[in-house]
């Protein structure tokens, strides 16, 4: 049984009228080419925005349609933008040379060339490495962040696991790649009670062995790439409002290592989903939609029954910032 929604605090109001997809001619989708790779993106458009508009930049194994079970929260209050970058989703391969700048450049294209003002900004996994360097290195088009399963270095146990899961995949042993694919992204049922741990533990494994040769090529690149790059350099942070959450039992980015980004970040807020791990968006998705959704409208977020209490790792920062 799913928590109950608060509304003593405001109400996102989208109970009545997020309770079905967007009308079709709402939906754009977009192909569009940067530095000679093709890329597309997926835009949701509200007529009568509540705020700015949303981009959300998901994990290396989304695509631009894996938001849309959570449109029918989110589509009410504002335009929603998803996108394949290149090397992504159905965008043309990228070779593991071109970085995380090359795909903060990429992003900041997409919203040029779609003409978008500046966006609330929600990167998840794979999506905050980038979100977070597009933000720093184009500053004037963000309007608030949000993060999440986000961390300042690669964990131990990716970097780890990513030469085995890569071996596998060589030698053709889809199976044992899949399931090292599971442990890697979710806790161990011991860790704590994660809400649909063992269907989202199904649909990752068959998710990950029903991908196409083409599929499995980019996320072979995708491991060179994040291992050859990093996933963090230590520029400023536009002072922004910013949120930085994870699920309680998040194995892979811990909370202790969101508590470390929100740290670095003017002002950020920090928080955690009960009863979810590090695919807290898919396990809890209509929760972890409202949070994105009361953060975005400058709705309330403390006292959230399916959060725990809300800290402020970032004030520090914001306050030298301030006194300088």
């Amino acid at each position: 049984m799913r928590t109950a929604l608060p509304t003593p605090q405001g109400s996102l109001n989208t109970q009545r009228t997020g309770s079905v997809p967007p009308p079709p001619e709402q939906v754009e989708e977009r192909t569009l080419a940067f530095e000679g790779f093709a890329y597309q993106c997926r835009i949701v458009h509200q007529e009568a925005p509540r705020t700015a508009p949303l981009l959300l930049l998901g994990g290396s194994s989304q695509n631009r349609h894996s938001w849309q079970g959570h449109e029918k929260w989110l589509a009410p209050l504002c335009t929603v933008i998803t996108v394949d970058l290149p090397g992504y989703g159905s965008a043309d391969f990228l070779p593991a040379h071109y970085g995380i700048d090359f795909l903060a450049a990429a992003v900041q294209h997409m919203l040029v060339e779609t003409g978008m003002p500046p966006v609330n900004l929600f990167g998840g996994c794979f999506g905050e490495v980038v979100g977070l360097r597009f933000a720093q290195l184009h500053p004037g088009s963000v309007r608030r962040i949000v993060f999440c399963g986000a961390a300042m270095r690669l964990p131990e146990i990716y970097t780890d696991a990513v030469p085995r899961l890569s071996h596998a995949l060589e030698r053709g042993e889809i199976e044992a790649a899949a399931g090292g694919l599971v442990e890697l992204f979710m806790s161990n049922p011991a860790a704590g009670q994660v809400r649909r741990h063992a269907a989202v533990a199904r649909l990752l494994h068959r998710q990950f062995v029903n991908q196409t040769p083409d599929e499995l090529g980019k996320a072979v690149e995708h491991n060179t790439r994040l291992v050859t790059h990093g996933c963090y350099e230590p520029l400023p942070v536009p002072e922004v409002p910013a949120l930085v959450f994870t699920g309680e039992h998040d194995t892979l980015c811990t909370p202790q290592m969101g508590r470390e980004l929100a740290a670095t970040i003017p002002a950020a807020r920090f928080t955690t989903v009960r009863e979810a791990d590090h695919l807290v968006t898919v396990e809890r998705r209509q929760e972890s939609s409202e949070l994105i959704g009361r953060f975005c409208t400058d709705l309330p977020i403390d006292d959230l029954p399916y959060c725990t209490p809300v800290e402020s790792p970032g004030a520090g920062l914001s306050c030298a910032t301030a006194h300088r």
